[in-house]
């Protein structure tokens, strides 16, 4: 029996594409999808033809976040905690340029993803939110690739409230570097990979050590620390009913009636 691919890998004049191809299921990371996600962009980074990597999706949505399916009732290896931190170092430490192109919504993982690229392109219809608490859990993992884009304001904001935001705004807090009408997100994606294929690979390279000399060193540690909470928050009481409730399609016991 042969599982259907849930990430695709394509190479092209330089740019590997790497696209998300789980519409049915919104994207999610489900363990088929991240696995698939981390393989690709290791052969990505290996391939020495690839210039620079481009990250996107088919369906209407980017990535809904962790597959909240699997992870009522899972082990803290079934939620994907160790696999989730492995995304999103690899994509923040890869010596390739990483730009994400999205033109649907992102949602918790989701925008740690977005967060963990060097560039990021949206649509302006395309949502983002922090939902984490509204369903018992913590936006933990994330936090560490989100953290260093947001204005701090931002962070507190919309990490405690789970509100959705624009594109618009997501550019303004220091999300995404560019919102764009959806019939232009292609061009200004080729605009910035064709800057970026103008780059020497080693120098590309040297750059992003530079540029995040200040938070490798912590990265390690700080992804294990917030592996450990986020188990933690998944696998308790609060995490396990509202991942219920959200399957139930009903508001969990914590909010009031009314």
């Amino acid at each position: 029996m042969t599982t259907d691919a849930l990430v695709r890998l394509d190479v092209s004049g330089g740019i590997a594409t790497i696209t998300l191809d789980s519409p049915a299921n919104r994207n999610a990371l489900s363990a088929q999808l991240r696995r698939e996600l981390i393989a690709h962009l290791d052969s990505a980074i290996a391939d020495v033809a690839v210039r620079v990597i481009v990250l996107t999706h088919t369906g209407t949505v980017f990535c809904a976040g962790m597959d909240l399916k699997e992870s009522k009732g899972a082990s803290a290896e079934q939620q994907g905690v160790t696999e989730v931190p492995r995304i999103l170092q690899t994509l923040w430490t890869s010596p390739k340029p990483v730009v994400a192109r999205l033109t649907g919504p992102a949602r918790a993982g989701g925008v740690g993803i977005v967060a963990a690229c060097d560039i990021a392109v949206a649509a302006e219809k395309a949502t983002f939110a922090f939902t984490e608490v509204r369903i018992g859990v913590v936006p933990a993992v994330i936090s560490v690739t989100v953290l260093p884009r947001l204005l701090p304001r931002a962070a507190h904001e919309l990490f405690l409230t789970g509100e959705t935001f624009d594109a618009v705004r997501a550019r303004e807090i220091g999300l995404v570097n560019s919102a764009v009408p959806a019939e232009d997100v292609d061009a200004e994606v080729a605009r910035y990979t064709g800057m970026l294929a103008l780059g020497a690979p080693g120098a590309l390279a040297g750059t992003k050590e530079i540029l995040l000399r200040e938070h490798p060193a912590s990265m390690t540690d700080d992804f294990a620390e917030m592996n450990s909470l986020s188990a933690a928050y998944f696998a308790g009481a609060e995490g396990q009913e509202g991942i219920r409730a959200f399957g139930e399609k009903r508001k969990p016991s914590w909010v009031t009636p009314g």
